[in-house]
């Protein structure tokens, strides 16, 4: 396995790293929790030390799956990366789109990342993981309604309280990426990108 180093942030990742969406069930139709915690230890005795994460990826039932892991596989051996700013159980923010949950519930999925609402997600988060600390934490989906030095600041004070080890995003556009450079060091800019889908190329990698 190839690891590399994620921006200048001194954690190295596995090139190829275990995509934990679908073991939510959330949009992908379910999956057996034994067996999506063996698919885990699996991929991880192949060299993936890498768990890409979120809340919203069945609720919080994928994070739950990768803190079943976390209690088989040494925690400073992997890195746990995960989200937070999709909000299904809060009516505040802007409106994402409406879904159900793995029990056929409705929910509203909002994007919102006021302070406040940064720090109780990194605990929730915590507490599904079972760790003390997350190694790569990104916001999913920016949040037109929250400036985004607010939303920056309470990720650097999860930083300075040592329960993050590195601030990501996810989606950003490279102006908002400068915005939120103005308060701490971005590690990492999750976003789409593949052979046939290459805007990036255009402002982002530049």
């Amino acid at each position: 396995m190839e690891y590399r180093q994620i921006g200048q942030s001194g954690i190295k990742a596995s090139a190829i790293t275990f995509g934990a969406w679908a073991i939510g069930g959330w949009m992908w139709g379910g999956a057996d929790r034994n067996e999506a915690l063996e698919a885990i230890l699996a991929s991880y005795e192949l060299g993936v030390t890498s768990i890409d994460t979120a809340p919203a990826y069945g609720q919080g039932l994928s994070e739950e799956i990768v803190g079943d892991a976390l209690k088989v596989i040494p925690r400073d051996q992997v890195q746990i990366l995960t989200k937070y700013g999709l909000r299904w159980d809060l009516n505040k923010g802007e409106f994402f789109f409406n879904s159900v949950d793995n029990n056929g519930k409705a929910i509203t999925v909002n994007r919102y990342a006021g302070k406040e609402s940064v720090i109780e997600e990194c605990e929730n988060c915590l507490r599904r993981l079972g760790t003390d600390y997350i190694d790569l934490f990104q916001i999913h989906w920016a949040d037109p309604t929250t400036p985004i030095d607010e939303t920056m600041e309470a990720v650097l004070k999860l930083q300075q309280d040592g329960k993050i080890r590195a601030a990501g995003v996810c989606n950003y556009t490279a102006d908002q990426m400068k915005t939120a450079e103005t308060v701490l060091s971005l590690a990492s800019n999750q976003v789409p990108y593949s052979m046939v889908f290459r805007d990036i190329e255009k402002d982002v990698i530049p």
